[in-house]
């Protein structure tokens, strides 16, 4: 009886697959938050060398989650994950004020990317729950997000360790996507 319901629900609902990258800086909160979404905990994590990846079912849509690890050495082998991306989760620690313009060099070159033009883009700007932490319109400015005109796109101030933040995200994205997004 399980099944038939479940068969039942999604054909009257949908069950949309989408595959996202979560990428960032190292150390941004990417693994906090990807199993923040699939757990609704936190767990201890260690720096992501290569990826996690996990599907977490959210507002009937099934996210294929991809958890890059985002160290200096590991970030030219991004592009091996970009094919039938239809969405970016980038994550900005917005208390690491010393990197912002790396973040920033490395969110546009991103969006240069040809296999990824057609992906939303929603931003995490992460760590608010930390004293130093920038707001949303500080990271917009940092990130300069007002330079991109060819897809839709959102930012969001979160905190992985709290919860705060990611779920009004997801909904963003799960909204976009079910109008035709990305």
């Amino acid at each position: 009886m399980g099944i038939l319901f479940t068969k039942l629900f999604s054909s009257l609902f949908g069950n949309k697959e989408v595959r996202i990258l979560v990428l960032g800086l190292d150390n941004a909160g990417k693994t906090t938050i990807l199993y923040r979404l699939q757990m609704g905990e936190v767990v201890s994590t260690i720096p992501t060398i290569g990826f996690n990846v996990e599907t977490v079912q959210y507002n009937n849509i099934k996210f294929q989650i991809w958890d890059l690890g985002g160290q200096t050495s590991i970030r030219p082998y991004w592009r091996c994950y970009f094919p039938n991306t239809q969405a970016i989760v980038y994550v900005v620690d917005s208390s690491d004020t010393d990197r912002l313009v790396t973040a920033k060099e490395e969110f546009h070159a991103i969006l240069e990317e040809e296999e990824l033009k057609g992906a939303l883009v929603l931003v995490f700007a992460n760590k608010q729950d930390l004293p130093s932490a920038l707001d949303a319109a500080a990271i917009t400015e940092a990130l300069e997000l007002h330079k991109i005109k060819n897809r839709q796109w959102s930012i969001f101030k979160t905190s992985a360790i709290k919860g705060e933040g990611l779920f009004e995200g997801f909904d963003w994205l799960s909204n976009t996507l079910k109008a035709g997004g990305g």
